[in-house]
């Protein structure tokens, strides 16, 4: 629902700096890239030490890269099937790497089994739900739903409540129940998204079958009739 209204807005933003970036000699792939490696860093290094604040605010600076690749490949005429395979495959890890910080953080520090086990299961929910889509799309179907919880509202909910958690380490108290609230309802929220999906393939797959039967009958009377 937020890729809708954000990335049009963040996309006018950004595109003056994705000028930017191609006078320099800087290819889309490279920023692709370096912001992958930019919020796995801040993810991976940041949030299982606890510095939640400071994790969120390296992962946000490199995030928008995701925004700024696709923009300079428009700009430049050079938007390939390369370049969309790239982006959406690093899109998955940095996603990964976002919610593994977590997991590790309440494996060790945090000393929490049950929200590790949710930081988990909302890594691989957003996994699966990603893969739903693109599986639905890569045998014919339109895949006509987007769902309640997508990749914009998984990284929204969970970065501002991390970087607001990351607040108690500057003296603000009982800030920190934000980030298991917020885990908690990405994790309900993949799960409703992930139904939806499924539910919309085997509904859509069901009619493609009918009509294709169909247009088998089709063809076969008029085959007959011919005769």
């Amino acid at each position: 629902m937020l890729n809708k209204y954000a990335r049009a807005f963040f996309t006018r933003v950004l595109t003056p700096f994705a000028a930017l970036l191609l006078r320099l000699g800087v290819s889309p792939d490279a920023v692709t890239l370096i912001g992958t490696a930019g919020v796995m860093a801040g993810a991976l290094v940041f949030f299982p030490m606890g510095e939640f604040f400071w994790g969120t605010i390296v992962i946000t600076i490199f995030v928008f890269s995701d925004l700024v690749d696709g923009n300079m490949a428009r700009q430049a005429g050079i938007s390939s099937r390369w370049g969309a395979f790239l982006d959406s495959t690093l899109d998955r890890v940095a996603d990964g790497a976002v919610f593994a910080g977590f997991a590790l953080w309440y494996a060790g520090s945090g000393d929490n089994d049950m929200m590790c086990a949710v930081a988990i299961f909302c890594l691989a929910s957003g996994q699966v739900v990603s893969y739903t889509k693109a599986r639905g799309e890569s045998i014919g179907l339109p895949v006509a739903v987007n769902g309640l919880v997508e990749r914009a509202e998984r990284l929204v909910i969970s970065l501002v409540a991390a970087g607001l958690a990351g607040l108690h380490g500057f003296g603000v108290p009982g800030i920190q129940i934000l980030l298991p609230i917020a885990l908690w309802v990405v994790a309900a929220g993949s799960l409703v998204t992930l139904v939806q999906r499924v539910v919309t393939v085997r509904r859509e797959s069901a009619e493609a079958d009918a009509a294709a039967a169909a247009q088998g009958g089709t063809a076969e009377q008029g085959s007959e009739a011919a005769q």
